[in-house]
């Protein structure tokens, strides 16, 4: 009787902590390059320009179009790449549970918005700062959570935090009204298996939970580059998906 109730007050525990279900964790990578000729973006903001407004800081270096950011491979950065659940959250690696840090930075420097694509989760918030010497305000355009707009000051460290207490389901966009061409896009979300693709388009998602699971690649200029991507997780495994390939002229703007 004593080792049924053992057993028992152990399945109850596991329904609520699921933590301590027995199952692998796995770690999945993988690269998306461009195929084709990726669109040559003309500079947001030419260096010198004094047309522009707070030109004493914005023209200083000139600002890129960094809604497309791909190297001389066609390697592609900025994609945001996550595990997909049409409802609920999934199992969490217990190294995971709690963020590596309480709080994520946004700046804004040289005009512009670092970094330009930023993975966020609800248990996180976000710190707008500025090393700029003149204001910039962060206006955001969520979905699902209440919008931000708020005046950031010159070379203000001390910033604002921002916070989300609802998973986003997609990426949303983050503008400056101030200077037009700032841009950034922040993915909200309530796990910890979304990442972005660096300057050689890899990503690699550490810890997930064993099984078959659903993958999106989305990218702001296409839209979902995978929309249904499954990928089978092995555990104490590393899953390479290999190279995933985004059409060169879905990167161009209609």
């Amino acid at each position: 009787m004593r080792s049924l109730l053992a057993f028992s007050m152990l399945v109850t525990g596991c329904l609520v902590d699921q933590t301590c279900l027995a199952q692998g964790w796995g770690t999945i990578k993988g690269k998306v390059v461009v195929d084709g000729t990726a669109p040559n973006l003309p500079p947001k903001v030419t260096k010198g320009d004094q047309t522009v407004k707070d030109a004493n800081v914005c023209a200083v270096n000139g600002i890129p179009d960094k809604s497309i950011t791909v190297n001389d491979k066609g390697e592609l950065a900025n994609c945001f790449v996550y595990l997909y659940l049409r409802r609920g959250t999934p199992d969490i690696h217990p190294d995971l549970k709690k963020p590596a840090s309480d709080v994520v930075e946004f700046d804004q420097k040289g005009c512009e918005f670092l970094p330009h694509a930023l993975v966020v989760r609800t248990d996180q918030k976000v710190k707008a700062i500025s090393n700029d010497a003149c204001g910039h305000n962060v206006h955001t355009y969520p979905l699902k959570n209440e919008a931000y707009n708020l005046l950031i000051g010159a070379n203000d460290k001390t910033g604002a935090l921002l916070e989300h207490s609802e998973a986003e389901p997609l990426p949303m966009q983050v503008t400056c009204d101030i200077h037009p061409w700032m841009r950034a896009y922040w993915f909200v979300v309530d796990h910890p298996y979304a990442v972005v693709t660096d300057a050689e388009g890899n990503f690699t998602i550490e810890n997930l939970p064993e099984g078959e699971h659903d993958f999106r690649i989305w990218h702001e200029r296409v839209g979902y580059i995978e929309r249904g991507l499954e990928i089978e997780v092995k555990d104490g495994k590393v899953t390479d998906v290999g190279t995933i390939k985004v059409d060169a002229k879905d990167l161009e703007e209609e």
